[in-house]
């Protein structure tokens, strides 16, 4: 399938997904390469507290599988990919739409596949911020992501057995 069009079906698959529609985020962006992704958080009826904020279950929820998946697309089949934990650090309230930017550079890359190659598996924690249009840092989140070898993984789970 065309990059392109492959980028924009996943983006479509994304927003329909019930952790992203259901806590009201929205993906605005998904570059061909899955190396970016941008997620855009409304304050609206849906995402509203009591108090008025965007509620933090609404923050996390449209925060939550996106490394996990573009690497999955970038690595391919042959490494087993999880979200393995998350450090919220709420640094003001968002009385405001939000936005948040993914992105896993060359060298994050070149770090993933250097650490599993060694290890066979590795935890990598990055970093992700909820800002608004003016730059505004809202939340701070860091990912733990889960890399290992496909096969390597298997025997690990075949000698807890």
């Amino acid at each position: 399938m065309n990059p392109k069009l492959r980028s924009l079906a996943y983006r479509w698959f994304l927003n329909l997904a019930p952790c992203i529609r259901g806590g009201g985020g929205r993906v605005t962006y998904l570059s061909e390469d899955f190396t970016r992704l941008n997620v855009r958080l409304p304050l609206s009826w849906r995402t509203r507290n009591l108090v008025g904020t965007i509620y933090g279950g609404s923050l996390y929820a449209s925060t939550d599988p996106f490394f996990m998946l573009m690497l999955t697309e970038i690595l391919g089949k042959n490494f087993v990919i999880w979200d393995k934990g998350c450090t919220i650090r709420f640094k003001r309230p968002a009385r405001t739409t939000v936005f948040a930017e993914f992105r896993i550079t060359p060298e994050m890359l070149a770090d993933v596949r250097e650490k599993v190659r060694a290890q066979n598996e590795a935890d990598f924690t990055w970093n992700i911020q909820y800002k608004d249009k003016s730059g505004i840092v809202y939340t701070e989140f860091d990912k733990v992501i889960y890399v290992a070898d496909k096969s390597f993984y298997k025997q690990k789970l075949a000698s807890r057995s």
